[in-house]
């Protein structure tokens, strides 16, 4: 069933307000029309085809570890053709207006890892539930006006 015109005019809007609010995220979300590499695909099938040649000559010799060793090539390999390439290039952080820099640890103090959160500043919403928060920003952006 196809959207009316009003829901379409409504799901433009979203967009647009997601894009200035969040563009990494809405790069994220409208994904990537990169092709498949065949190369890390065939190596990929191949890691997994002796994997399963290990696996069987494990249990017809009746030697475990070589069969574990079959048994962990073949999800690396399945993993390694299944899963994109990085491209490799630098790492970026997008600030709050949407420009970039670099990522870099040398602001970061030295006995903070991550996992351990700091002190919470007073203006933000402290925990809650992940929909509770989702609700907090939906209706902080209908009292700032940028609502739909």
């Amino acid at each position: 069933m196809p959207l009316s015109e009003h829901e379409q005019k409504l799901l433009e809007q979203m967009e647009r307000a997601l894009y200035a609010e969040d563009p990494r995220f809405a790069s994220q979300m409208k994904g990537s029309a990169h092709s498949p590499n065949r190369r890390r695909i065939i190596v990929g099938a191949v890691v997994a085809v002796v994997g399963l040649a290990l696996v069987v000559a494990g249990v017809a010799t009746e030697i475990i570890p070589l069969g574990v060793l079959g048994f962990v090539a073949m999800v690396g390999g399945v993993a390694w053709a299944a899963t994109p390439a990085r491209k490799g290039g630098d790492l970026k952080v997008v600030k709050g207006e949407g420009q970039q820099r670099a990522a870099t640890t040398a602001g970061r103090p030295k006995g903070r890892r991550g996992g351990k959160p700091g002190p919470k500043s007073p203006g933000k919403s402290s925990g809650g539930s992940f929909t509770q928060r989702m609700e907090d920003r939906w209706d902080k952006r209908r009292q700032d006006g940028q609502g739909f």
